[in-house]
């Protein structure tokens, strides 16, 4: 059932892909800047682990979106990356805000992740906008696919009667 080969060779494909490498990049640089946050200051240990889930969110959903191969799901993915690299982005002001003493350090990041958008912009125009299952919220669909009625049965992604709940009866 799982192929020990195609993985091996899904994975060496997904870390040659440029936009792969640089959101490693990304969260290597974050880790290391968040090395040198004083593990006394409360509100900036906070903040180190928003900055490590947004650095790691770049390079996980990348390969989310590579391993889902639908264009819903990897829009939904790219939907992700980008708050979680708009995140990163912004995060200096956050770092002043608290106190951080090395927020110069972290100038490299937005520049990092300057150089990421123009991967990512490349990376989403290529999605198959053919290969998709049609997004009933309307978010992810391809441009000129409509939201599937409620009622059709052949778009229904629940076999389940969504409007029944459990009540104290049931118990």
């Amino acid at each position: 059932m799982f192929d020990d080969d195609d993985f091996e060779g899904r994975h060496a494909r997904l870390e040659r892909m440029p936009v792969y490498q640089k959101a490693v990049e990304i969260h290597d640089l974050v880790r290391d800047i968040c090395e040198l946050i004083d593990e006394g200051n409360e509100l900036l240990n906070s903040l180190k682990w928003q900055l490590l889930d947004d650095a790691c969110m770049l390079s996980v959903k990348i390969a989310g979106a590579e391993a889902g191969d639908f264009y819903d799901i990897r829009m939904e993915c790219a939907t992700l990356i980008r708050k979680s690299a708009m995140s990163l982005y912004v995060s200096i002001h956050s770092l002043r805000m608290y106190g951080f003493e090395h927020t110069e350090y972290y100038l490299m990041v937005r520049e990092k992740i300057r150089e990421f958008r123009k991967l990512f912009v490349e990376w989403v125009a290529g999605f198959d906008k053919t290969n998709y299952i049609a997004d009933r919220w309307g978010l992810f669909n391809p441009p000129g696919v409509d939201v599937p009625d409620d009622d059709d049965d052949e778009n229904n992604d629940t076999d389940w009667d969504t409007y029944d709940f459990p009540d104290d009866d049931d118990e």
